[in-house]
């Protein structure tokens, strides 16, 4: 069960991704990303209300909630901050480049995963494992070719900067949200993570964008920045519900969630008309089957 949630997630999560890119086109990231966060907090703020006036509401349902005290809310704070930077990260490098280059490198992030629990947990890689791992590092450095011909310099552009922070900051995310499904509910982490992020964002909204508003990309309501959050509260709902499974694997629904590049990968192609698609093609299939490799030897 939990593996046809993580697949379900990914869904989500490619056209989170593609809402982002068209939301960020021409605008201000950091208004969008507050009004994210704000967006993402009003769909759970009913349930985390019902949990303190009428728990009994929800009792036996997928949106029960505990209600917890300050020694559960410190690791979700930290939560908060860790995805924060993955995210702000990822919105400006998104913003300046093209969706088919910022997915195949998000999708390397299962590898990182498999770093982390090496460095983190002590965990081997076997064959399977070390040969997806190397198809992915393959694919990073085709993917630059490709990249140099829209004049994207690997080295030497912080935008892919941007972008490859952004993974490592998802995959320490990744790696946490394991360790924390083995210790809180699932509903009290996604709904109190995304409401300290509102109050994490506030001061920066207000004392680095705010006074520099109008010397800066101006920013554009577009319907798209609500559906940045209603994709993403869906792929992180039933991503957190795959993980509190006993028998799941870190390592495999990240990977999983990682095939979300496909639908990204087509708007992209489709929606953006972006250049240069078959070599990228060529890249994102290494991708993907580095992530078979990671499938195989994860079983």
């Amino acid at each position: 069960m939990w593996l046809l949630l993580a697949f379900l997630s990914a869904a989500l999560l490619g056209f989170y991704d593609a809402f982002k890119k068209q939301a960020l086109k021409d605008n201000a990231v950091l208004p969008i990303l507050f009004l994210n966060t704000v967006f993402s907090s009003l769909i759970f703020l009913p349930f985390i209300l019902l949990s303190f006036l009428s728990p009994a509401t929800l009792e036996g349902t997928l949106f029960q909630m505990p209600v917890a005290g300050w020694e559960a809310h410190r690791f979700i704070i930290v939560k908060s901050f860790i995805v924060l930077s993955s995210w702000v990260f990822g919105y400006f490098g998104m913003k300046h480049l093209p969706l088919t280059i910022v997915g195949p490198i998000n999708a390397t992030r299962p590898v990182m995963v498999l770093i982390g629990a090496m460095l983190v947990f002590g965990e081997r890689l076997n064959l399977y494992q070390w040969i997806g791992v190397g198809l992915a590092i393959c694919s990073f450095f085709l993917l630059s070719r490709s990249g140099k011909k829209e004049g994207i310099d690997f080295r030497h552009n912080k935008w892919i900067l941007f972008i490859v922070l952004a993974a490592v900051a998802g995959a320490v995310s990744g790696l946490y949200d394991k360790y924390l499904m083995t210790r809180l509910h699932p509903m009290l982490v996604q709904s109190w993570y995304n409401l300290y992020q509102v109050f994490i964002l506030c001061p920066v909204l207000l004392l680095l964008w705010y006074p520099k508003r109008k010397e800066s990309t101006p920013f554009r309501w577009r319907w798209t920045i609500l559906g940045i959050s209603l994709f993403l509260c869906a792929a992180d709902f039933v991503y957190f519900y795959a993980l509190s499974y006993e028998d799941s694997m870190i390592s495999i629904v990240s990977m999983v969630r990682r095939g979300s590049v496909i639908v990204s990968f087509l708007f992209g192609a489709l929606f953006f008309h972006e250049k240069n698609l078959k070599s990228k093609a060529i890249d994102l299939f290494l991708v993907l089957l580095g992530m078979f490799f990671l499938y195989l030897g994860s079983r």
